[in-house]
């Protein structure tokens, strides 16, 4: 315990000291106002508040909506990617969708926020919106924050992730289109196609899990086109173009447009259908091809059915107007010519129901780089058929089993099993008719191939016949000779 002379001796001289302080504060506040220029006691400020304030350890990016006179390409890959990343804990959404949308687009509203984690680091991002007093939009911005030691990362791999993942995102919900140049009307909101094509959307809801084919088979494409895919740097290093080329052939009915479908609708490339018979010379050919887009599939059906096409020995030849006709050899210039590097991520899809009437020029690799025979349908192809029409896995039905040994012994196309499959909407009716369908299919080929054989049979009877008449003649004109 201290005496308490010594307590007030210690208040009195602490209050005193303090007094003197403030008096001495004021008196230098007075004289700083009185005698230091504004921009120095400025400076003087700011150097305090840097060595008494307690620095933050968080960085703040601002991506503004505008940069310059131009859209601000993170602040639109941010609106996109954020609306993949809205968790239970927003409380305000902004809502809206397009007439030819098919889903709602669901994005953040102002003042909400957005937690983002990256390899262990955390990220939040920040919506504003400012507006003027009549009410009216005046600046839509992202505030993303985070950790200073973070900058490098985010700006080295965090906004190309964002950016990445956000073109992904637009990819899988964009719309496909079909260009033709038969359609006038066209729906391409885009407008990336030049005036040669019209396009419509492309609804056809084939896809590789509903093909009816060999599993083994359908995952050989898939892989075979994701590799295309991640192979842009490859292409460019080895010196060729982005392009993949694909053959189709096999019998009518057996799923060479599904196929095309089905690897539009996996990557979401637009498809442009070809009809050579309407070319008239390689200069409307190369106008017309350069009018496509990249990222989309170029369709060249019946490739064997162009005359012109499938005769190398065609020859350049001038119409009465001195245009010319299409040739081979001017195909060939747009498939891997000088012409050929125009455009990124082409893939070029030729069908054709009669394989052998091609010129070998056409099937080499770097034209038609992967042939995919589109044969009869199989025992495994019928399960997918099953499965897409009748809704039940094959292998739980009695009668799947035997319609698949019977499958595998003919020749039928998965087009008229599935007309067969929608005779009836009750299951074991519909299969008995298969079986009968594909019991009659079989006795046809016997009898054509029993056919067949007899008339062969018979034609080398008559191949006989008349080699041993000639010989005969020919000893009788011997003997008269000798004689």
């Amino acid at each position: 315990m201290f005496p308490s002379s010594d307590f007030s001796f210690s208040a009195s001289s602490l209050f005193s000291a303090y007094a003197s302080l403030t008096g001495f504060l004021m008196l230098f506040r007075s004289m700083l106002h009185d005698f230091v220029p504004a921009k120095l006691r400025s400076y003087i400020s700011d150097l305090l508040n840097r060595f008494f304030t307690q620095r933050s350890k968080n960085l703040t990016m601002v991506i503004d909506e505008n940069f310059g006179l131009n859209r601000n390409q993170v602040f639109d890959a941010a609106e996109i990617y954020l609306r993949s990343k809205i968790g239970p804990e927003t409380t305000r959404l902004r809502l809206g969708k397009l007439p030819k949308q098919k889903h709602f687009a669901i994005s953040i509203d102002k003042g909400e926020e957005i937690l983002d984690t990256f390899e262990g680091s955390e990220l939040r991002w920040f919506f504003f919106q400012s507006e003027n007093e009549k009410g009216n939009k005046v600046k839509r911005y992202y505030e993303l924050t985070f950790e200073k030691k973070l900058r490098d990362k985010v700006m080295n791999s965090y906004l190309s992730h964002v950016v990445a993942e956000s073109e992904e995102i637009k990819r899988n919900l964009r719309v496909v289109k079909l260009y033709s140049r038969d359609v006038d009307a066209t729906d391409d909101d885009d407008g990336m196609a030049g005036g040669e094509w019209g396009c419509i959307n492309l609804e056809h809801p084939s896809t590789f899990d509903t093909l009816a084919m060999d599993p083994n088979a359908k995952k050989k494409i898939i892989d075979d086109l994701e590799r295309f895919l991640k192979r842009r740097e490859f292409y460019k290093r080895v010196g060729k173009a982005w392009k993949r080329g694909y053959l189709l052939y096999g019998p009518p009915g057996t799923g060479k447009s599904s196929m095309v479908a089905a690897m539009a609708n996996y990557l979401k490339f637009d498809v442009f259908d070809l009809d050579l018979s309407r070319i008239y010379d390689n200069g409307e050919l190369k106008r017309v091809l350069l009018s496509t887009t990249n990222r989309s599939i170029l369709v060249i059906e019946g490739i064997d059915c162009s005359a012109d096409v499938i005769d190398r020995e065609a020859e350049y030849e001038e119409t009465e107007d001195g245009s010319g006709k299409m040739t081979l050899s001017g195909l060939l210039n747009f498939i891997d010519g000088l012409w050929s590097s125009f455009g990124d991520e082409r893939i070029i899809v030729f069908t054709t129901n009669h394989k052998e009437r091609l010129d070998p020029a056409l099937l080499r690799p770097g034209r038609m780089d992967v042939h995919i025979n589109m044969s009869y349908c199989t025992g495994l192809g019928f399960r997918t058929l099953v499965t897409n029409y009748l809704g039940l896995d094959g292998l739980n039905h009695p009668l799947c089993e035997e319609i698949e040994a019977l499958i595998d012994s003919t020749q039928v196309t998965p087009a008229e099993l599935a007309e067969e499959l929608m005779q009836d909407d009750e299951t074991d009716a519909v299969l008995r008719g298969v079986v009968r369908f594909v019991e009659k299919r079989i006795k046809t080929m016997e009898l054509d191939a029993a056919t067949c054989k007899l008339v062969n049979d018979d034609e080398t009877i008559r191949n006989s016949s008349r080699n041993g008449s000639n010989k005969k003649k020919q000893g009788k004109g011997k003997g008269r000779k000798a004689y």
